[in-house]
């Protein structure tokens, strides 16, 4: 079909004028870095809270771990935590053995403990916490907390555990005064 000069112009207008103008693309572009920088402060802090949270909620199952073993077995079982070079880890075994290499388990890695708020027995000797508990899952003697904060993080956030009674019982908090 041939077409007429007139509609060959008239298309080729119409061509000229569709799309955005650089004044369009940069007021969407302005909108898009507002909500980003808006949304990504709290994207990061929501982030680094789940992280510490994670941490905490494994610090307590390690604890209940030791508590149920103790229970089961009908011995004393603690739960062990210390620092080696940039790592937190953790071990659950009888008290009466020294935990080895072997028992040794990492902490998640975004974490670590707290060493001027724990206040767990330390071995003076090896910069080991624990916490034991009787076979009836009761702590055997000496009652404390786990602190945990985020590692290389400036926010002074920080999660713990106690155990806090005679009888075992164990809670977490954000608050860790």
């Amino acid at each position: 079909m041939m077409q007429f000069p007139h509609q060959i112009r008239s298309r080729l207008r119409n061509s000229q004028t569709s799309g955005f103008t650089l004044l369009e693309a940069l007021i969407v572009v302005f909108i898009i870095a507002i909500l980003a920088a808006i949304g990504i402060p709290s994207w990061l802090n929501w982030v680094q809270t789940t992280r510490l949270n994670a941490g905490q909620n494994e610090v307590y199952g390690v604890l209940l771990n030791a508590k149920t073993k103790a229970t089961h077995q009908k011995i004393t079982y603690q739960a062990s935590f210390r620092e080696l070079g940039d790592v937190a880890q953790w071990a659950v075994h009888p008290a009466s053995v020294e935990p080895t290499e072997q028992h040794w388990q990492n902490l998640n890695s975004f974490i670590t403990i707290d060493e001027s708020k724990t206040t767990l027995y330390q071995y003076s000797t090896n910069g080991v916490w624990r916490m034991q508990f009787n076979y009836r899952g009761n702590s055997n003697g000496r009652l404390g907390r786990v602190t945990v904060r985020l590692r290389n993080s400036n926010s002074n956030k920080q999660r713990c555990v106690f155990v806090s009674t005679l009888l075992g019982a164990m809670r977490k908090t954000e608050k860790c005064t």
